[in-house]
Parts: structure tokens; C-alpha cells; sequence
């Protein structure tokens, strides 16, 4: 599994991860198996978050055996991140992580408590060792100036935002200031949520032919596309063990700058949007 250096960490993590959003509503027990099964061939990246049902729960059982090669991550929501809400919400992640510290804890998106307050909640956690690192997640650059500028270099970990062929916004200005900056950019729901390009179309069609020529599938060519930039990781969700095994197929696929370049123009990034995009 190839891995990375993550962001201000300066600790290698596998390129391609898995995410539990919506996982909980796959059956338990193929849940646990798929986490396994992924973890097994190396996408030892999990992530989480509080508001995602009995996902912690899920990943707790898990990772029981195994919890020293997961690299863990959860997320807080905005409206718990008051400096002592951070506490309070950590602990309680961890109680159903059934484990005693998080690899990251991140701020789910922008809330209304003040900035200043959430990143010095985070650095309490990170002296007591309940977190090693911190980050955000669905930060536009406006919102990466400010934390920058609260916490100064080298604190921000990653930030974790949407990221799949058909929504390349991240790429006009998020991407750039995370690599300049040295933190890590996270693409969720990679698969599009429900948005994958139909076989049937032209990009459908580029992804297949792509893949055949790797002995891969459309979904692993368009992992392979969305972490071919240095900083860049991806945590597709699955509820099935095979998938779990074909997307952590992804993390040694190569593509070559032609590839590149005809998904590129199959799936075009766009103009810069007002708003960023998140789910």
C-alpha cells in the first residue's frame, strides 16, 4: 500500500483510506468484515465522526485487535467545539472508539463558536495525548487563513473536504494552499455519492477503457486519478469486503500522463465556485 506523509505530522499513511460515513446502515456484521478486509490490505486509514451514527461502534469492532496499525481519525461537529465542548465530545468519541487516543481529530466544518476556542480545545487534547494531531475539514481558504494565523505553522494536519471527478473545486484554490502549507487534503465521498459516471457515458466509457488496460476497475482508476497529486489522500466507504480489496487496489495503480490528461478532459474541474462545495 503506497503511503504519504501526512501534512504536519511527518507520519507515513496509505493514500487510500476508509470512510464510515453512512456505514452503519450497511449490515453490522459485512461492516466489520469490509473494515477488515481493508485493513488487511493496508488502507490502515479510518476515518470517523460523531455524527455518524453507530459508525465509531462499528469501527471499534473493527479495529479491537488491531488498533496500533489503524491511523484513526474522528471529527467533532461545530456546535460541540466550544473549548471545553472539544473535551467533552473527544471523550465520549473515544469511549465508543473504545480506544485511548485519536492519530486526528478534526472540526467537522466551520461553526459558529469562535475559531480560537476550537484550536485551543484541540491543543489541550494534544498535550493530555488524548489526539497526536489536529485538523478541519470542508475549509475554504478563507477559513484556512484564519486557522493558520490562530494556530501558526505546522498544526494544521489536513483538511478534509469533497473531492470526486465530477466536483474538482478543491483543486482552483484549496489544494494549492494546502501544499504550500504542508498539510494534508483529504477527498471524501470519492465515488460521488451516487454520482459515479454512468458506464454508459463518454467519462464512463474513459474509466473502463482505463481500467482494462490495467486489469483494474473504473472505481480504482478514478481513486488512483484523485490522490496523483503529492499531500493528496482519499477514504472511499464500503460496506462489502471484495470492494474494500478493489479500492486498496488503487493505492499501487500508475497512471500514465495520457490517462491523466484524457480524465482530465472527460471530467473537466470547472470554474472556481462562489461557495465550497461540501456534503
Amino acid at each position: 500500500m503506497y503511503a504519504r506523509s501526512f501534512g504536519a505530522m511527518r507520519v507515513s499513511v496509505p493514500v487510500i483510506g476508509q470512510g464510515t460515513w453512512h456505514i452503519d446502515s450497511s449490515d453490522r456484521t459485512d461492516a466489520i468484515r469490509a473494515l477488515r478486509a481493508g485493513i488487511d490490505a493496508g488502507m490502515t486509514h479510518i476515518d470517523t465522526a460523531e455524527m455518524y451514527g453507530d459508525a465509531e461502534a462499528i469501527v471499534a469492532a473493527a479495529i479491537a485487535d488491531c488498533r496500533e496499525e489503524v491511523f484513526l481519525v474522528s471529527k467533532v461537529v461545530p456546535g460541540n467545539a466550544t473549548r471545553r465542548g472539544v473535551a467533552r465530545a473527544c471523550e465520549a468519541s473515544l469511549r465508543r472508539l473504545r480506544t485511548d487516543r485519536l492519530d486526528s481529530y478534526l472540526l467537522h466544518w466551520p461553526g459558529q463558536h469562535p475559531l480560537e476556542e476550537t484550536i485551543a480545545g484541540f491543543e489541550d487534547l494534544r498535550r493530555a495525548g488524548k489526539i497526536l494531531s489536529w485538523g478541519v475539514s470542508n475549509f475554504d481558504v478563507e477559513d484556512l487563513d484564519r486557522a493558520l494565523a490562530i494556530a501558526g505553522p505546522d498544526r494544521i494536519a489536513c483538511n478534509q473536504v469533497l473531492y470526486h471527478l465530477n466536483e474538482r473545486a478543491i483543486e482552483h484554490a484549496v489544494l494549492p494552499w494546502c501544499e504550500k502549507h504542508g498539510v494534508a487534503m483529504v477527498g471524501y465521498s470519492p465515488f460521488g455519492s451516487g454520482d459515479f459516471p454512468d458506464p454508459a457515458s463518454a467519462g464512463g466509457r474513459v474509466l473502463a477503457g482505463i481500467a482494462r488496460n490495467h486489469g483494474t476497475t473504473p472505481y480504482a482508476v478514478a481513486l488512483a486519478f484523485l490522490t496523483r497529486l503529492p499531500g493528496t489522500f482519499t477514504i472511499p466507504k464500503t460496506g462489502r469486503p471484495d470492494r474494500a480489496i478493489e479500492n486498496a487496489g488503487a493505492a499501487d495503480l500508475h497512471l500514465g500522463a495520457a490517462e491523466i490528461a484524457l480524465i482530465d478532459a472527460h471530467f473537466p474541474r470547472g470554474p472556481r465556485p462562489r461557495i465550497l462545495p461540501m456534503l
